[in-house]
């Protein structure tokens, strides 16, 4: 049976000049039930519809329907192909719609609203605690979004489909319910804010988050409200019948149509639809009527109730034979099949054609057109793409070819992506597949979204094969496709650990086969964890090679030992602490401490990390760590540096007891204990001397050598004994204190008197010398005498004393030393003295 020519379809308007034409797109007898009973919503782009039994209205007995009750939803392809049936039981629902990627959602009285995806798996969020109490009433939605209408009359918005928290739209002011009411989404506002139109008494209220304009008009009220798909008109419908086109900011009028003239309709209009930006499709029982810009109009009847869909560049109609597509025809379809067309594009067709009968005319019209060769295999090129049979596609693709065969230089490009398009256009279109897409639609909603489409029908070849024809990643596919293939597995496998080995081993494999190397395994795992396989899901994050993928995942399934091995590997230390903590806060001290010592040399790396941490941001955690492990050392150390933050005696005090504590269990640090002891005898002694004298000297916390000093510049010499004695102070060391702190305070009888107590154990030189240091050289010069005779000459020189120091040398005889301090001497008065020392040792 030969293809009718594309113009078959083809209805003009009044003016002649317009065309619009009905492509069929499927054929569905007896697969959709009679849609007057149903309360019906569409997804665009060549979407699946849902259905739901209206329950106002009455179902006749012994109809020849599906058995579906008020409480079901139908979702069928435009094909008429059923997706999913399910049943509903959240209370009774308000509204459903799309997203923008074909999940369901539904909404109920309530505010609690589901995302269904076409294999019946949902989401389930809530509008919030005040939009239940108060009651939805009504709602609009669209790809990313929605607007509830509560029974108190505010608005709320909701973005996005992750659970958002409502937002309060601007104080409609309404007094009771709109009339209708409709919303202009943000991508097609210039704010860039959801619009909402309603209609009350004789105008409209616009009303975003910011405020409420009173549009201040007097056609009202209005049944329909209908933005354009771009979003710059209205098509707005009146209770007398009148249909009026304007802009959306009211200031144009584009036209006004009575539907009430419109001959052999019975009753009220049911839809008010676009078809594309270009007209208005009006619908009645068994008839449809598009009204063009001018108010021209062409009729559409069909054997019963329908319903009509916008598209971006059509309307898609939708009864229960028939899903069709009605659209403005293309501009580049116009050109080249308008009969009487004398387009360049016309011409090419024509010529290709007569080639093919091998008539040397083809020559004639190539030559006519040569100046607009190149515009004319372009305008075919697109001309093929807005076609919907195959065979006219091949058609004027061919025309192409032929005329680009007569260019010198074209760029192929644009021919070999139109080929690879309707290759997949052609696939997805097929009526098993379902999914009527035309050019245009695919060219906005990009092949990712396609794929994308396909993967949510569980069709994974059909995707595979699409992505690799177009060369895209089949990472977003491999994805789907494991997740199916664990739901599916989930009921034969039930806890089998041989279950999960084989379908792990068959997710890995087919991974490999195809290049799925980017897969996040871990996405998978999480699947496999929520659909309570856990072993299947361990087995899975062994092949993810990122550990800030791996790591969340094991903790969430409390593999807590796993996960710290993990993070350790990856060698990543904020990971390592990012387990740490979440461990720290969901696990008793005990368990979590236990947790790290099993670990043993492979979790070290994570132990010093949290001694590093705690060390700086908790020592509570750390004081208790090393009290559990039994690392008394460690213990002690840490007493010993709180203890030299703490100003407090009594707290100070303590903390060395404590650190003394520790070292004294340890029968390797006997030393250490013994000295903390000492120290913390010390600091008790320190603290009992400051309190005797008031607080005027304070020695607390100072070392032993300071206490003393600070005791003898006190004039406290009894008391330095004590601690000189009560902590066995070396008499060397002791001597060398109170030389330099009776020096301090210019004590010199007191230090002649010290000098001649007893026999120095430090000898005399340290006192010549510490004398001198301090500027007291005449002072130190009676102590030269009592050193040792070898150095006094020197010693005396120091002390300034150059002729003591000369004679020292002639009584020892020693002239050499006395030239050597004729050489130093500083002035020549000296000098001669010396030189007569000198002669008179010849």
């Amino acid at each position: 049976m030969s293809t009718p020519h594309p113009t078959t379809t083809w209805q003009a308007m009044q003016d002649g000049n317009t065309f619009y034409r009905r492509q069929q797109l499927y054929s569905v007898p007896g697969k959709l039930p009679e849609l007057s009973d149903y309360i019906v919503a569409g997804c665009q782009y060549g979407g699946p519809i849902a259905l739901m039994r209206d329950s106002t209205k009455l179902l006749a007995l012994g109809r020849v329907t599906p058995a579906v009750t008020k409480a079901q939803i139908q979702v069928f392809s435009p094909a008429g192909e059923g997706l999913l049936l399910f049943s509903w039981d959240q209370g009774r629902i308000v509204k459903f719609g799309w997203t923008v990627d074909e999940r369901l959602i539904v909404l109920n009285e309530e505010g609690v609203y589901r995302l269904y995806d076409l294999q019946g798996e949902y989401q389930q969020h809530s509008l919030g605690t005040e939009a239940a109490e108060m009651g939805i009433i009504d709602a609009k939605m669209y790809g990313n979004g929605l607007v509830a209408l509560t029974s108190s009359l505010t608005l709320l918005e909701v973005k996005g489909w992750e659970g958002a928290r409502p937002l309060t739209l601007a104080n409609p002011g309404l007094s009771e319910p709109p009339h209708a009411w409709s919303i202009i989404p943000p991508d097609l506002n210039i704010s860039r804010h959801v619009e909402v139109l309603l209609s009350t008494e004789q105008t409209i209220f616009t009303v975003d988050n910011l405020e409420n304009i009173d549009q201040r008009l007097s056609r009202g009220p209005f049944t329909h409200i209908s933005p354009s798909p771009n979003g710059k008109f209205l098509a707005l419908l009146t209770f007398t019948g009148t249909l009026w086109v304007v802009s959306t900011d009211f200031q144009r009028n584009i036209l006004e149509f009575e539907t009430t003239q419109v001959a052999g309709v019975e009753g009220s209009v049911q839809q008010v639809e676009w078809c594309g930006n270009d007209a208005i499709i009006l619908t009645w029982p068994d008839l449809l009527l598009l009204v063009g810009p001018s108010g021209e109009t062409i009729p559409y009847t069909y054997g019963g109730s329908t319903f009509a869909l916008t598209e971006m560049d059509g309307i898609r109609v939708i009864s229960s034979d028939v899903c069709d597509l009605i659209q403005k025809v293309p501009t580049s379809t116009l050109s080249v099949f308008k009969p009487g067309s004398t387009s360049a594009s016309a011409i090419l067709y024509d010529a290709w054609e007569n080639f093919t009968r091998k008539s040397p005319k083809a020559d004639e019209n190539v030559r006519s057109i040569r100046p607009d060769l190149a515009r004319a295999v372009d305008e075919c090129i697109d001309a093929a793409g807005r076609e919907w049979e195959p065979y006219w596609q091949r058609r004027i693709l061919n025309a192409a070819k032929f005329g680009r065969g007569f260019l010198d230089f074209y760029n192929p490009t644009d021919f070999v992506n139109m080929g690879q398009t309707l290759k997949v256009l052609n696939a997805v279109r097929f009526y098993e597949v379902g999914i009527p897409l035309t050019y245009t639609q695919y060219n906005y909603a990009s092949p990712s979204h396609l794929i994308g489409r396909l993967t949510s029908r569980n069709m994974h070849l059909l995707a595979l094969r699409i992505s690799s024809f177009l060369g895209l990643k089949p990472d977003a596919v491999l994805k789907h496709w494991a997740c199916a293939k664990i739901m599916r597995s989930r009921a034969v496998a039930g806890a089998d650990a041989s279950g999960d080995d084989e379908v792990c081993k068959a997710i890995v494999e087919k991974f490999d086969s195809l290049g799925g190397a980017d897969v996040s395994y871990a996405e998978i795992a999480k699947k496999a964890w929520e659909v309570g396989r856990p072993g299947l899901a361990t087995r899975l994050l062994d092949h993810e090679s990122k550990g800030s993928d791996q790591v969340p995942l094991l903790l969430e399934m409390k593999e807590d030992k796993l996960a710290l091995v993990k993070a350790v590997d990856s060698g990543d230390t904020d990971l390592v602490y990012y387990v740490l903590l979440h461990l720290y806060k969901r696990l008793p001290l005990g368990s979590f401490f236990k947790l790290l010592e099993d670990g043993g040399p492979h979790l070290a790396p994570a132990t010093r990390l949290l001694e590093v941490y705690a060390r700086q941001q908790n020592r509570e955690m750390l004081r208790d760590f090393y009290y559990s492990d039994d690392r008394r050392v460690e213990s002690a150390i840490l007493c010993l540096e709180e203890a030299t933050w703490m100003r407090e005696p009594s707290a100070k005090i303590s903390a060395i007891k404590a650190g003394q504590k520790f070292f004294s269990e340890d029968k390797d640090r006997s030393f250490e204990a013994k000295m903390m002891d000492d120290y913390s005898r010390l600091l008790s002694a320190q603290h009992q001397f400051d309190m005797e004298n008031d607080g005027k000297i304070s020695s607390f916390g100072t070392s032993i050598n300071e206490t003393i000093r600070l005791c003898l510049v006190n004039g406290m010499a009894k008391k330095a004994e004590k601690f000189k004695s009560d902590f066995k102070v070396p008499d060397k060391r002791f001597w060398y204190i109170k030389l330099k702190a009776l020096a301090e305070i210019r004590d010199f009888e007191g230090l002649e008197a010290f000098a001649k107590s007893k026999r120095s154990p430090i000898g005399y030189e340290p006192f010549v010398k510490h004398l001198i240091e301090k500027g007291y050289s005449k002072d130190a010069v009676g102590y030269v005498a009592k050193c040792d005779s070898p150095k006094r000459a020197d010693l005396y020189a120091e002390c300034g004393e150059w002729r003591l120091a000369g004679q020292e040398c002639k009584t020892r005889g020693d002239k050499t030393k006395l030239e050597e301090l004729r050489r130093r001497c500083p002035n020549s008065m000296i000098a001669r003295e010396l030189d007569q020392i000198l002669a008179s040792m010849k």
